[in-house]
């Protein structure tokens, strides 16, 4: 099953670009500011797939405690970034149980996404809200409810469709995309065109930056 674009009404003329991005993943939170800002100025030239990339699944979904690293990661990343993790957030982290369970991320957003009306992105952006300032489990059906409600979506449908076996397996899916495409780590976002896959920066590019990249492969990519 192939994930559900961001924006619906495809155009041939839009270039067509992939975000892979883990909900637990805090340098592709980092990296949200600059990505929304430039689907916002390139909105009517691209395309977006948002698509989870389930880094914390199996035998990896464990509490937070056992990822020493993060504290250390989230204080460089706000610092490149800018970035503010949330006292919820913090409260959680102390605590140190919360379990990070990536594909039930992954069911948040296909049952968000696939809802009328809705934006990919800004379902993932309000998933990694939801965490990194509240601290909030993404594997609490409530919180993708409460997410609904804010983007305007059908909460019962989001509720019902989070549970579905539709679900498991467009996650499933997602999972089998990203590992297709070679993705090797989050955030990553790849431009597809007729000669190819190309990745458009990194978890620290600017959305000017990210804007000339685009400009610079899709000129190459007509010549």
């Amino acid at each position: 099953m192939n994930a559900a674009p961001m924006n619906h009404n495809r155009t041939a003329d839009r270039a067509r670009i992939t975000y892979a991005f883990d909900a637990y993943c805090g340098w592709c939170y980092g990296f949200g500011p600059a990505l929304h800002d430039f689907v916002s100025a390139n909105t009517d030239r691209i395309e977006l797939r948002v698509l989870s990339g389930g880094l914390f699944t199996g035998p990896r979904a464990l509490p937070v405690a056992t990822y020493p690293h993060i504290p250390g990661a989230n204080a460089r990343i706000a610092q490149l970034t800018g970035v503010t993790f949330g006292d919820g957030y913090l409260k959680t982290m102390a605590e140190a149980t919360a379990v990070m369970d990536s594909f039930d991320a992954a069911l948040g957003l296909v049952a968000l996404r696939n809802q009328p009306g809705a934006n990919a992105l800004d379902a993932a952006v309000a998933m990694q809200r939801a965490w990194y300032l509240d601290g909030r489990s993404l594997s609490d059906v409530q919180v993708y409810r409460d997410i609904a409600a804010e983007l305007g979506l059908n909460t019962d449908a989001v509720a019902t469709a989070y549970t579905s076996p539709a679900a498991r397996a467009e996650a499933e899916a997602d999972f089998h995309e990203v590992r297709r495409l070679g993705v090797d780590g989050y955030p990553t976002l790849l431009l597809h065109t007729a000669v190819g896959t190309d990745r458009l920066g990194g978890p620290v590019t600017s959305s000017d930056a990210l804007t000339r990249a685009l400009d610079q492969h899709l000129t190459a990519a007509t010549t």
